[in-house]
């Protein structure tokens, strides 16, 4: 069944899902929590949208019909499907390795019968960034992403780069409650134009899911799930919730919160705490009742939330529990969470993954259409919404351990796998598309296991999981080859990775490099700062670095306290810094820790070109930017061991973290950009290209398998 014969199924499903939904629709923001919005208008409009749709049919087939004659021209060619199966992180040397070794047979026939190169990633070669440039086909001074989040440069605090999300502009007062009058403000800050929407407006559909900074959703003709940088329901990208009974835990958590329990008999009494309440004029996070009854015998323990009470036994998953927030009287959030049981005895121990948004009962658009998420979980019942789902700092503050993390990973996947694949089905002619964060998360976690003498792995276990990143190849590998079975004469399938991999041994903290050197100035004779650049004096300060890929020059006019002047002083100044950094050796290891330093300026020509950093900074294999550099603090040393379970990465020179490109067809001579990627599918439905995209296309419009 096509999503054309099923959009009457869809709309079925909506009147099911409207007489589910609760009172309240919401609308979140990466730090700003909710911004709630009343529910009786959207419900009211929604059920008369859908009663005019199905009333309106035949009369929109009929304009369909006369909008297709007249539809932008393109040339006919003689391919009807385009899969493009994205594994983010896949790395062209381990994969070449491991099809060497027999172990991946499936990538080695796509590679007999068409195409294995290395796909050269964007600059800076960070997955945000690489996604965009996929989608659009231009570089970061275009799409207008840099890195996860920028510097506000009227605050120079972090600031998600892909979405802007407010509060209502208008506010009702009504006694201690704050009522929005207007819809909050839900922007997309990625700029430029994905192919997939190009297809649309010449009448190809698309199914697009899970790729990277795609929230909040764009309007076109298709379907769509949000992936990576949708948040979580307490507005962040990924807040978890630890759980025990243990003295002197470190309740200091980044990435959750730790909640400290006290037994009552066989009783706890605690909440899992949900969003900021903005209709409240005191604010304060939401939290429902959490209880826990232990079961010694049993060596397990039953937890009552939200109306729900199930058992759960150590070393587990719960499935995925519904939860609801009350914010007023009349107003519900809805989300999900799994719950994992590390310890019932002799002291508790439980982790709560973040709470996601419900995506049968969206609080905000995920997908594209607005039913389409709700559609999906009738579908395959409930399933993770949170962009960044697999929870990384879980395992790097040891909440959770490695076997715990691997479970939840595998978890999702086998979700992205069911979606991949209804999709498919639905999706006869068209593009399908589908990326898996799998790989690229579990390679963060244990890239350590293949390197013995990583500072990572001091006090960690090691021998038993140097396996894990070989057998998440030989994963994808059998997803390939079911993903195989799919693919006809008339369908190109590509498969494709956004960068690879390389060790990350040394983090280097270019602020306190910037300190030692005079380009960053403290105040009050501080020697360290605090997060955020707590302590630093911008009166005073040239430049400084937030953030994976670079470093801020503090320039007048842009800056809100910038003291660095345009024309030659700015010149001189970036002259200066790219001198003595480049080639910035680590005395403790006497290697190389930045093999070359970029001009944005000179690399760039785009609109967004301010936006990001002014110097891109191309690290050496093992090192890159410090955590405490990343958060904006300055530290005592340039140069530190990277001791956290996130022992992989790929945020260096990008020349050295190639990501990987197969498919099904032979290409031309050229060497493969991910910017390439967006222009070919065009081209091969015959599509013209436009002028500003940077890539080429790698197929002709007419070509045959094997060709």
């Amino acid at each position: 069944m096509s999503w054309k014969n099923c959009r009457l199924f869809v709309l079925t499903i909506l009147f099911i899902s409207l007489a589910c939904i609760s009172p309240v629709e919401a609308y979140i923001g990466p730090g700003a929590g909710f911004a709630f919005l009343s529910s009786f208008l959207i419900l009211a409009l929604s059920f008369l949208l859908a009663i005019f749709s199905l009333l309106a049919w035949p009369f929109r087939l009929l304009a369909k019909t006369l909008v297709r004659r007249k539809s932008q021209p393109r040339r006919k060619g003689n391919i009807d499907r385009v899969i493009i199966l994205g594994l983010d992180g896949l790395d062209p040397g381990l994969t070449e390795q491991f099809m060497a070794e027999g172990k991946l047979p499936h990538f080695q026939r796509l590679k007999e019968v068409g195409t294995f190169a290395p796909l050269a990633t964007s600059y800076p070669p960070i997955s945000p960034a690489a996604w965009s440039s996929f989608m659009t086909g231009v570089d970061s001074s275009r799409h207008n992403i840099f890195d996860f989040f920028t510097r506000d440069p009227r605050t120079y605090l972090p600031v998600l780069s892909s979405a802007e999300i407010g509060p209502a502009s208008r506010t009702l007062s009504l006694g201690k409650y704050r009522i929005p009058l207007g819809k909050p403000k839900v922007k997309l800050l990625r700029k430029s134009k994905p192919f997939w929407i190009i297809l649309g407006e010449h009448d190809i559909f698309s199914s697009i899911i899970r790729v990277p900074i795609t929230f909040p959703p764009e309007k076109f003709k298709g379907v769509l799930l949000s992936g990576m940088c949708a948040p979580d329901l307490r507005g962040t990208q990924g807040t978890f919730s630890h759980y025990t009974t243990s003295k002197g835990v470190d309740v200091n958590k980044e990435g959750g919160v730790c909640i400290p329990l006290v037994r009552e008999g066989h009783r706890i009494h605690t909440h899992l705490h949900g969003p900021e309440n903005t209709l409240h004029k005191n604010g304060g996070a939401l939290k429902i009742p959490l209880e826990i009854l232990m079961d010694e015998k049993k060596n397990r323990i039953q937890i009552r939330v939200s109306g729900q009470q199930f058992s759960l036994e150590p070393r587990t998953y719960s499935p995925w529990i519904r939860v609801s927030f009350r914010a007023g009287l009349i107003s519900k959030v809805h989300g999900i969470c799994r719950f994992y049981l590390n310890d019932a005895t002799p002291e508790l121990d439980l982790y709560a993954t973040p709470v996601q948004i419900d995506p049968e009962r969206p609080a905000l658009p995920i997908s594209h259409p607005f039913i389409y998420a709700v559609y999906l979980a009738k579908l395959i019942n409930s399933y993770g919404t949170l962009g960044l789902a697999e929870d990384t700092w879980a395992l790097n503050e040891g909440v959770i351990d490695e076997e715990s993390f691997l479970k939840q990973a595998y978890l999702y996947c086998q979700e992205r796998e069911e979606m991949l694949f209804k999709a498919l089905d639905r999706t006869p002619k068209g593009v399908c598309v589908c990326v898996f964060d799998t790989t690229d998360r579990i390679q963060h976690m244990f890239f350590r296991c293949l390197d013995e003498n990583h500072p990572a792995n001091k006090g960690k276990e090691t021998a038993g999981y140097k396996h894990v990143i070989e057998d998440l190849y030989r994963h994808m590998d059998g997803l390939l080859g079911r993903l195989m079975e799919k693919v006809n004469e008339k369908t190109v399938l590509m498969v494709m990775s956004d960068h690879g991999f390389t060790s990350f041994r040394r983090g280097v903290n270019i602020n306190t490099w910037l300190f030692q050197h005079g380009y960053l100035a403290l105040k009050q004779s501080n020697i360290t700062s605090g997060k955020w650049f707590a302590d630093v004096d911008w009166q005073h300060t040239k430049a400084f670095s937030l953030g994976l890929t670079g470093i801020f020059i503090n320039r007048k006019g842009r800056e809100s306290q910038g003291i660095v002047s345009e024309g030659q002083e700015l010149c001189d100044l970036k002259r200066e810094l790219i001198e003595k950094l480049t080639g910035l050796v680590d005395d403790q290891c006497g290697e190389v820790a930045i093999r070359e330093i970029v001009d944005a300026e000179a690399m760039f020509s785009g609109p967004y070109l301010d936006n990001g950093p002014d110097l891109l900074l191309g690290y050496n294999a093992g090192y890159r930017a410090s955590w405490d550099c990343a958060a904006g603090r300055v530290t005592a040393s340039v140069f530190e061991d990277n001791t956290k379970r996130w022992s992989g990465d790929h945020c260096v020179d990008p020349k050295l973290v190639p990501g990987v490109f197969f498919c099904n067809r032979a290409i031309n001579g050229k060497a493969p950009d991910i910017k390439d990627i967006a222009p070919t599918v065009l081209n091969l439905f015959g599509v013209e290209i436009p002028q500003y995209m940077h890539g080429e296309p790698l197929l002709p419009a007419t070509v045959k398998e094997g060709s």
